[in-house]
């Protein structure tokens, strides 16, 4: 009994710590992360290594192996696999659940560092952790019947990428598809072997001829300035007089050998939208960023936007996982609102006050907001699988509020006790149903791979719903309760034609 008496004593301050509770958790879930799925931290690198053109085989022996008995000396790693193409390798490191893959990640990259040198020139490699994040979550189109593809791409790359990535969230915003203008030079293979040159020497001239590069500072009126020789290719004319031999026989310039001109650069991908051809500009968003803020930012930055996108270029939202999740927050609020009505009608129909309906229906929601509250110190985001722990928790939490309730009424009704002695008597049922419910989902907490990554979500949110349902039912249930009944309230009352036969049903 002396825990009655103390919250009997206490009950402004319980009152107090549930309202904190309460603005608390609301606050904490506006501000929550909202995705898709639940940030998960898969146990794999994936290592992409590009070495030119090389032929499978000797890609593999040169490149490959090497990799892979670098990578293999990180620490955890499970296993690695491969596959080779021509001039390149995609290799896959594995590691144990629970890895910090931010140190496997720099220890893969400073195994590759070390082992660069020892690689083909040229080699170049990139390193990713594979987490939901690698995935768009939104996806643009362009398509246009008065710009050709190459100033579509451009529009994209150099306008509106930058723009958008400036949207807080925004990891990156890649560009796919479009064409690309290039200078192509065509040697003719007789020109040059009369010449006594070689493809390689047309190559090398090429390649020292297109530069930029820093010669000096000059001074000059208490100014500084920076001297740049400046010798970068603008129109097929220049490229076309580039010297590639001098001599007593005469000065050899690349049209003597060659054939310079504008054209694209070649496809081995096609983007199309609508049957057209189409730029496409998938988004990227930062791990642990909100999906839905991230697709409001973008369109309202788009909207502002408007004045640089030429007329006749369409730009259409294909693909935007933000709707998926908003879709999904209102399911578990309209399935949220259906379990507070019926468990209100069915309050109403057994019990026939309104003020013990209204009690029922006031726990759900400070349920759930002590729930978010807890989500946020836990480092949670708002996903599929938090909200469906928090909507198949309702019928348990208003479970609690039920029993805690109708007990009360029933002893006051009995044997006039006081609302805090009814409520201690059930103190001990109460709290072993709400544990044994909790320890059911506990072993979810546990599980490894995928499905434990998911459903330890699920399972959490469940937990610590069920927890703080216990203490409001124990706790701040029967203080509302002993504050807003009376004794009408009390007082037997009929149940009605609906309510006796219900109640026959349960004899």
């Amino acid at each position: 009994m002396r825990s009655a008496d103390w919250a009997r004593r206490q009950r402004r301050a319980v009152l107090f710590l549930t309202l904190v509770a309460v603005f608390g958790g609301a606050a904490s879930i506006l501000r929550l992360p909202v995705s898709l799925f639940p940030h998960v931290d898969f146990p794999r690198i994936d290592l992409k290594i590009d070495a030119g053109s090389r032929p499978a085989p000797q890609m593999e022996i040169e490149v490959t192996r090497k990799v892979e008995n670098a990578v293999r000396a990180v620490r955890g790693v499970r296993n690695v696999r491969s596959i080779t193409s021509r001039g390149s390798a995609d290799v896959s490191v594995d590691f144990d659940w629970g890895t910090n893959m931010a140190l496997a990640l720099l220890d893969s990259e400073a195994q590759l560092g070390q082992l660069l040198s020892q690689l083909p020139s040229g080699t170049t490699y990139t390193a990713r952790r594979m987490d939901p994040v690698v995935f768009p979550i939104m996806a643009f189109s362009l398509t246009s019947d008065t710009l050709d593809p190459i100033a579509l791409r451009d529009l994209a790359l150099y306008q509106l990428s930058p723009a958008l990535s400036t949207v807080d969230g925004v990891a990156k915003i890649s560009v796919q598809g479009g064409e690309e203008e290039e200078y192509r030079v065509n040697v003719d293979p007789v020109r040059v072997r009369a010449h006594k040159l070689t493809i390689l020497d047309v190559g090398k001239a090429l390649t020292a001829s297109n530069v930029l590069t820093v010669v000096g500072r000059l001074e000059d009126h208490d100014k500084l300035f920076l001297v740049l020789s400046k010798s970068r290719y603008t129109s097929p004319d220049q490229i076309g007089h580039t010297i590639l031999k001098s001599g007593n026989d005469g000065i050899v310039e690349l049209e003597d050998v060659a054939t310079v001109g504008v054209a694209d650069k070649p496809l081995y991908t096609r983007a199309t939208a609508d049957g057209k051809a189409a730029v496409l500009m998938p988004v990227y968003q930062q791990p642990g960023a909100n999906t839905v803020a991230i697709g409001t930012g973008l369109t309202a930055k788009l909207a502002s936007l408007s004045g640089i996108i030429p007329k006749g270029v369409v730009f259409h939202t294909w693909y935007d996982q933000g709707s998926l999740v908003s879709d999904s927050v209102g399911s578990v609020r309209d399935a949220i609102a259906i379990g507070i009505g019926l468990a209100a009608v069915v309050l109403f129909l057994f019990l026939r006050s309104w003020k013990i309906t209204l009690i029922g229906i006031f726990v759900v929601p400070v349920v759930l907001a002590a729930t978010g509250l807890l989500l946020s110190v836990l480092g949670m985001s708002l996903n599929l699988m938090t909200l469906g722990g928090a909507a198949a928790a309702v019928g348990l939490i208003i479970d609690d509020t039920i029993v805690m309730v109708e007990h009360v009424i029933r002893r006051m009704r009995e044997g006039g006790k006081q609302v805090r002695e009814a409520a201690w008597e059930l103190t001990t049922p109460l709290a072993a149903s709400s544990a044994s419910t909790i320890i059911i989902f506990l072993p979810l907490a546990f599980l490894t791979g995928v499905s434990g990554a998911f459903f330890k979500a699920l399972s959490l949110t469940m937990g610590c719903a069920l927890l703080i349902s216990f203490f409001v039912s124990w706790l701040v249930v029967p203080t509302i309760a002993e504050g807003v009944l009376g004794k009408t309230d009390f007082a037997e009352k009929p149940q009605g034609r609906i309510g006796q036969s219900l109640s026959r049903c349960y004899r």
